[in-house]
């Protein structure tokens, strides 16, 4: 049969194996992962403190509550450290901006990257549309424990996706990956069957993707702190138009010449490289101790151990060698002005120049305040980025998954400091007994800064019970996060 003839055939195809794939996981597996669960507990907490932390932003406050003023929807679903009660599908970009607004929520890094806790999102806002739905029907309201186990594969499906099929190198964003996952999750939610998460999914993918040009040089701009919101109030969308009769499209990745994988994949075959279960929960890469881009966390790392040699003697700075894995060269290396927070808080050499600097590195050390201080640009013209392939391969290593960086500076009078190299950041799996001590306080920190000392004590207290909260009803928990 010929090209031409398969493009012009009416007959209805089977369904995409990727899709059936994506529609028995989320339908059929248990997730019985004690590590993926205890994870998620750490996830859910992580993501919430990165929501409060960036309340503190009025460039990120003014992207909240409703389309349009008045639009609100009583006992609907409610959005965390604020008043507003919304329809799902607002919630959902709510919810889904305020945890990635910081660029400081968790990461997987792969073939292609992305965050996979921005599926939160979706999975908040209708978990808690259906709670509060089914307590006024008089049904019994879903438990956190579904949050987590819908988090766990909504994570899984976004990061094993994002292993062996690269959306950067044909230049779409990663957020696709999102509105794919939360869909398939948020579908099933609300009462989908197997067909209609088939349906609802293919329809994701129909889609397309938002274009990477807002995280690069030089359209970089704040767009990608909303982008991901915006992919799960589109999943939750499409979850509820499906819900309603909307059909589904079988083909919508192979078919020839207007399927996904033709039109935006150049060609190339979309595939799992590992069966679906609980892997990226139990790997996944918290942002702990500062918001950065997960490629440069390292880099950051070194550079805060360096600034106690060098912050005496910036000016007798001559050059500074940077080494980074191949993506890192690729997304955050660099150079010439940069005009906004979402340029420098994607620029590898900004976020070295100011830790050796100052010797920290905060969500605050990208505003234009801190940016005007003459240092930090006139380290930036000093540094040489390069790719180290043996952080690359280490980068792809699925035993490893490395995210290396090293950082040495050189002086005018010919001295110079050692070579500081450091292969996993402290959000990393390998160093979970480090790292999550200092989430606990960033989560504690976030939560009193929003709340008044009753209700922080109260989410601390309740957060802090992995087994009892797992078991709390979602309006409670819910509730708990409100400032109603």
């Amino acid at each position: 049969m010929s090209s031409e003839t398969d493009i012009r055939a009416a007959q209805r195809p089977e369904t995409d194996v990727l899709i059936q794939q994506i529609a028995d996981y989320v339908c059929e597996t248990e997730i019985d992962s004690g590590l993926a669960l205890e994870t998620a507990h750490y996830c859910l907490k992580d993501s919430l403190a990165c929501a409060m932390l960036a309340l503190r932003f009025p460039e990120c406050v003014k992207l909240l509550g409703p389309v349009v003023p008045g639009a609100d929807l009583p006992e609907g679903a409610r959005v965390p450290g604020t008043p507003y009660e919304l329809d799902p599908v607002q919630a959902a970009f709510n919810i889904g901006v305020l945890v990635r607004y910081l660029d400081f929520n968790d990461t997987w890094l792969a073939a292609e990257w992305g965050h996979p806790s921005d599926n939160l999102g979706a999975i908040l806002a209708v978990a808690d549309y259906i709670a509060r739905s089914d307590l006024a029907e008089g049904l019994e309201p879903l438990s956190v424990q579904e949050i987590l186990v819908a988090m766990i594969k909504a994570h899984e499906i976004q990061g094993v996706l994002a292993l062996k099929n690269s959306f950067n190198r044909v230049g779409l964003d990663h957020v696709l990956l999102v509105r794919v996952a939360s869909t398939a999750v948020v579908t099933r939610m609300l009462g989908g069957s197997r067909d209609d998460v088939v349906n609802a999914v293919s329809q994701a993918w129909i889609d397309g993707g938002a274009l990477r040009t807002y995280r690069h040089a030089p359209n970089t701009g704040p767009r990608k702190s909303w982008a991901a919101g915006d992919a799960c109030r589109r999943a939750v969308q499409l979850a509820l138009l499906t819900l309603k009769g909307e059909i589904g499209y079988p083909s919508a990745l192979t078919a020839k010449g207007w399927g996904f994988q033709d039109v935006l994949f150049k060609g190339e075959t979309l595939e799992l490289e590992r069966e679906l279960g609980s892997y990226v929960m139990e790997n996944i890469l918290f942002k702990i101790a500062f918001p950065a881009e997960f490629h440069a966390q390292t880099a950051v790392e070194c550079a805060l151990e360096l600034h106690p040699e060098v912050r005496d003697h910036i000016d007798d700075i001559e050059r500074i060698e940077i080494e980074t894995q191949e993506a890192g060269c690729r997304i955050i290396d660099k150079t010439g002005p940069l005009s906004n927070y979402a340029d420098r808080d994607h620029c590898i050499q900004y976020m070295v120049a100011v830790p050796l600097i100052f010797g920290e590195l905060t969500a605050e050390s990208y505003s234009d305040q801190v940016a005007a201080d003459p240092r930090i640009d006139a380290l930036r013209e000093k540094m040489v980025v390069k790719e180290n392939p043996r952080f690359t391969e280490e980068y792809f290593d699925p035993d490893k998954r490395a995210i290396g960086n090293s950082v040495q500076v050189f002086f005018s009078d010919g001295s110079k400091t050692q070579k500081v190299s450091i292969d996993y950041p402290v959000g990393h799996r390998r160093r979970r007994e480090e790292g999550i001590p200092l989430l606990e306080d960033k989560f504690e920190r976030a939560v009193r800064g929003q709340f008044g000392a009753r209700q922080a004590g109260a989410i601390i207290e309740t957060m802090g019970h992995a087994e009892g909260l797992a078991e709390m009803q979602v309006h409670d928990f819910s509730s708990l996060w409100s400032m109603i």
